[in-house]
C-alpha cells in the first residue's frame, strides 16, 4: 500500500414487499489519503486493504498498482468463452458478439489511468460511520448560496454515474444554468461499493444507509440540505425521507419506488399498462434480482473470478435498462462503461454490492408513504413508466413530476444534460427555506 498525503481546501461543512407482489402479480488504522488498488502480492494481484478511518473526515486518493492492471489483462486474455447463444437478440442474455468486442476493447485499448486521474482531480475523503469507513466526493460549488445535495448510486452503478454532472451542478454559471440552480455536491459510494468498506455482518439495509447519509451531511456541517437517487439511490433517498432525516428539506427520485402499485378500484389504462411492464419485469429480467437477492455470495465467486464475467453481468443492464434498444454504446461510451466495470473489478466488490439485495430487494425497496415535498423525474426508458396519479396517492407532498424527453434507468450516465436540467427544474419549484 502506498499512502500519500494529501490536502484539500473543499473539505467543507413499507408498505408490502417488491418481491411478493412482483410475484403476485405474475401468477396473477491509516489516516493517509490513498490506498492502493491492487498491491503487488506474491501470485493474484488483489485490492489492497482500504486504510482505516475514524469520524475525521480524511483525504483520499486513488494509487491503483501496475500489476493489478496487468492482472486484468491477462485473465481477459484467457477467458474461456461459451458457444453462441440460439437466438439472435438479447433474450438469452449479452450476445456473445457483443460481449467479445467489448471485452477486446477493455484488454486492449482501455486507459484506466484515464479515470484514476479524474477521480484524483476532484476532492475525496473517507470517514467511518456507524462502524464503516464511507468513500465520497465533496465538491462544493463556488456560488455562495449553493444548497447542498447529496446523490446515491445504485447498481449496477458506482460514483462513475455522477461524474458528467458534478460540473454542472456546482457551477452552473459555467454550463447554462443561473447562480440559483448551483448545488454543492456530496457523492458517497455505497457500503460494499468502490472505495467504501465492506460490511462484515448482516443489517447494512437501506433504513441503515439513510441513517448514515444523514451523519455524513451533518458531519460535513449541512443542516439544510437535499438528496437525490434513482436504483439503490432512489431506495435510499426514499429511506431519508420516510425518517425525517435531520436537515433533509426535499428529496428527487428518477425510480419512484411505487411497488406494490397503490392501486385503488378498477385500474385505468395507464395504469394497466404500468402493472404490464411489471409483469414482465418479474416474469423476463429479474433473474439477477433473484440471484443476488438470495446468494450473493455464490454468484460472488464466479464475478471477482472472471473479469469477462463481471464485465457482461453489468454490461447485460447497461443495454436492458438504457434508452438504446439494446445498443448501450449508443448513449454511454465504452471507456465510461469501463470505467464502472474496472471499478467493480479493482475493488473486489461483486459479492458485496450483491449483498444489498439479500439486504434490503424483497423488503424495504418498496413503497413508503412519505410527507416530506418529493420531485419526480420519469425517463422514457426506465424499467417501468408509473402514472403521476400513483405518486400523488403515496407522496402527500408531491411537488414536481416531470416525463423526460430521453434517457433510462442510468439517467445522469446517459443523459447527463437532461438529468441536470431536471434537478434545476425541480428543485427551482421549491422554496427557498423548505
Amino acid at each position: 500500500m502506498s499512502v500519500t498525503p494529501r490536502a484539500s481546501a473543499n473539505a467543507g461543512p413499507a408498505d408490502g414487499s417488491r418481491r411478493d407482489i412482483l410475484a403476485g402479480i405474475a401468477r396473477g488504522a491509516l489516516a493517509g489519503a490513498a490506498v492502493a488498488i491492487g498491491i503487488d502480492v506474491a501470485a493474484q494481484p488483489g485490492p489492497a486493504p482500504l486504510p482505516r478511518v475514524t469520524e475525521a473526515v480524511t483525504p483520499f486518493r486513488v494509487v491503483t498498482s501496475s500489476a493489478a492492471i496487468s492482472d486484468v489483462r491477462r485473465r481477459l486474455q484467457a477467458t474461456r468463452w461459451p458457444e453462441r447463444q440460439t437466438t439472435d437478440d438479447w433474450r438469452q442474455g449479452v450476445p456473445l458478439a457483443a460481449i467479445q468486442a467489448l471485452v477486446a476493447y477493455w484488454r486492449t485499448a482501455y486507459d484506466w489511468r484515464r479515470l484514476e486521474r479524474r477521480l484524483n482531480a476532484y476532492p475525496q475523503f473517507r470517514t467511518e460511520i456507524d462502524g464503516l469507513g464511507i468513500h465520497f466526493l465533496h465538491v462544493r460549488s463556488p456560488h455562495e448560496h449553493a444548497r447542498p445535495i447529496i446523490l446515491t448510486h445504485g447498481w449496477p452503478g458506482s460514483i462513475v454515474e455522477f461524474l458528467n454532472v458534478i460540473g454542472p451542478l456546482t457551477n452552473p454559471t459555467k454550463h447554462g444554468g443561473q447562480p440559483e440552480d448551483a448545488f454543492h455536491v456530496v457523492l458517497p459510494s455505497l457500503p460494499g461499493f468502490g472505495f467504501s468498506d465492506k460490511p462484515t455482518e448482516s443489517g447494512w439495509g437501506l433504513p441503515r444507509i439513510a441513517r448514515a447519509w444523514s451523519v455524513l451531511m451533518r458531519r460535513l456541517g449541512y443542516t439544510d440540505y437535499l438528496a437525490q437517487g434513482g436504483d439503490w439511490g432512489a431506495g435510499v433517498t426514499t429511506w431519508m425521507a420516510k425518517q425525517h432525516v435531520e436537515g433533509l428539506a426535499a428529496i428527487h427520485l428518477n425510480l419512484p419506488i411505487l411497488f406494490p402499485p397503490p392501486v385503488e378500484g378498477e385500474p385505468n389504462q395507464a395504469e394497466k399498462a404500468t402493472i404490464a411492464q411489471l409483469v414482465t419485469f418479474n416474469d423476463e429480467k429479474s433473474g439477477y434480482a433473484k440471484i443476488q437477492s438470495t446468494r450473493p455470495q455464490t454468484i460472488g465467486y464466479a464475478l471477482a473470478d472472471s473479469p469477462a464475467g463481471q464485465a457482461a453481468w453489468i454490461y447485460e443492464k447497461l443495454g436492458e435498462w438504457t434508452d438504446s434498444n439494446y445498443e448501450p454504446e449508443r448513449e454511454i461510451s465504452r471507456d465510461e462503461m469501463l470505467d464502472n466495470i474496472s471499478l467493480y473489478w479493482l475493488t473486489d466488490t461483486a459479492a458485496s454490492s450483491a449483498r444489498l439485495y439479500y439486504e434490503s430487494f424483497g423488503t424495504d425497496f418498496s413503497t413508503q408513504r412519505l410527507d416530506l415535498p418529493v420531485a419526480v423525474s420519469i425517463f422514457p426508458g426506465e424499467l417501468f413508466l408509473p402514472p403521476r396519479l400513483w405518486g400523488e396517492r403515496v407522496y402527500s407532498r408531491l411537488f414536481y413530476w416531470n416525463e423526460a424527453a430521453r434517457g433510462g434507468h442510468f439517467a445522469a450516465f446517459e443523459q447527463p444534460a437532461v438529468f441536470v436540467e431536471e434537478l434545476r427544474a425541480a428543485f427551482r419549484a421549491l422554496p427557498r427555506g423548505r
